[in-house]
């Protein structure tokens, strides 16, 4: 167990609060993705921030407004390190995190799904209360809470989103894939 100084656990709370440039909605600590800070003295500090996928381009704006705050609140030294181990995955998204996609418009991802490998698969596009016992929970509506819906395309505004629609009320809405 590694041991978090107060300092640390401060840093750690400011560099979290950095809103998420792709979905502002969220902070990078509801998205998981920053996993550690280690300070070295009172002005040196190293970040730890995991990106949703490798090739994720938006690390770099992560990485300099992670500086920016941390800098802005007198560290003078900041780096931050790319980790690509462990992997990050939509379980590392907080409830709260979750909410607030759901509240913006967007499907979260499912919970407890992003277990091992993702598994791709031609099939069907639609979900609902119906579907196989071996199928996931369904993706619900975010705008009227409907099981029933379907896929429209598999990439959305970002890779890390799906474009779904609502069979129930009609409206198309984002799905955060699972990872």
């Amino acid at each position: 167990m590694v041991t978090v100084t107060p300092l640390e656990a401060e840093l750690l709370e400011l560099a979290g609060s950095v809103p998420d440039p792709e979905l502002p909605v969220l902070t990078l600590r509801e998205l998981g993705v920053v996993r550690a800070v280690r300070a070295h003295g009172t002005d040196s500090v190293e970040v730890d921030l995991t990106p949703t996928y490798t090739g994720c381009p938006a690390v770099e704006v992560m990485s300099l407004d992670i500086e920016r705050v941390l800098r802005d609140h007198g560290v003078r030294e900041v780096t931050v390190r790319t980790v690509l181990a462990p992997a990050w995955s939509t379980d590392d998204i907080t409830d709260e995190g979750r909410r607030k996609l759901r509240e913006f418009g967007i499907a979260p991802p499912r919970a407890g799904v992003a277990s091992g490998p993702v598994r791709v698969q031609l099939g069907p596009t639609r979900t609902g209360a119906g579907g196989p016992a071996d199928e996931p929970e369904p993706v619900r509506c975010p705008h009227c809470g409907s099981a029933e819906t379907e896929l429209l395309s598999r990439f959305s505004s970002t890779a890390c989103k799906a474009l779904r629609r609502c069979l129930a009320c009609r409206e198309p809405f984002d799905h955060f894939k699972e990872l």
